[in-house]
């Protein structure tokens, strides 16, 4: 059988008969669309399918590196139970102000512990802090020349079955695409090949939006 072309109707389709996306969520993102870099937003459907992913790896503890207006930490502290908690890391405070309005109005405020400043420093103080092993989810979605050291500390801090999201693997096409050998780009391809080879996860690559690795610790 060929392999199925995802046209923009039945991309249509499937969000139509698919995808639950609550009022404040549509709320934020059509806030978002009006601002600078409103690409850095996740998708409606990837907001849905990580919630998804934390009801079936039963999530408590997780992290997020690269918040931008707090879509996709909403998405998240929405299917984390009462006691869930999301250490998000970010350096914009005017962005993240605008996700701490809307996480406020959801009720899910207290489960996001907002970290502003290099990721790289926070991850390194979970981490000498004893806290290697003990989380359930790490999504990487920051910039792209420290996806590798990202990684890396998730790897340490996730539990044995934890789960990585990363975003933007598949960079808008770029990463197939010769003309394109920016620093962003040549650190996706690099990382890409980086993991593919990595024995310590289970990997696979999801064409959701702009590409979505998943990686689960061995």
């Amino acid at each position: 059988m060929d392999d199925l072309t995802i046209t923009a109707e039945l991309w249509e389709y499937m969000r139509r008969v698919t995808l639950r996306e609550p009022a404040l969520l549509r709320r934020l993102r059509e806030e978002t669309a009006s601002y600078p870099n409103s690409n850095f937003q996740i998708s409606a459907e990837q907001g849905q399918f990580m919630a998804l992913l934390m009801h079936l790896i039963g999530a408590r503890r997780t992290i997020e590196i690269g918040v931008y207006t707090g879509y996709s930490a909403l998405s998240v502290a929405l299917a984390l139970p009462a006691d869930g908690r999301i250490i998000a890391c970010d350096i914009n405070a005017e962005w993240t102000s605008v996700g701490r309005r809307y996480w406020r109005e959801a009720g899910v405020e207290q489960k996001i512990d907002l970290r502003l400043g290099p990721a790289l420093a926070t991850l390194d103080q979970l981490i000498a802090g004893g806290l290697g092993n003990q989380f359930d989810f790490v999504f990487i979605d920051a910039d792209k020349t420290n996806y590798a050291n990202y990684y890396e500390r998730a790897l340490a801090l996730l539990r044995p079955g934890g789960l990585i999201g990363v975003d933007n693997v598949l960079w808008y096409g770029r990463v197939i695409d010769s003309s394109f050998d920016d620093p962003d780009t040549r650190a996706i391809r690099a990382f890409n090949e980086q993991i593919a080879n990595d024995d310590r996860v289970w990997l696979s690559m999801l064409p959701v939006r702009d590409g979505l690795t998943l990686a689960c610790k061995k």
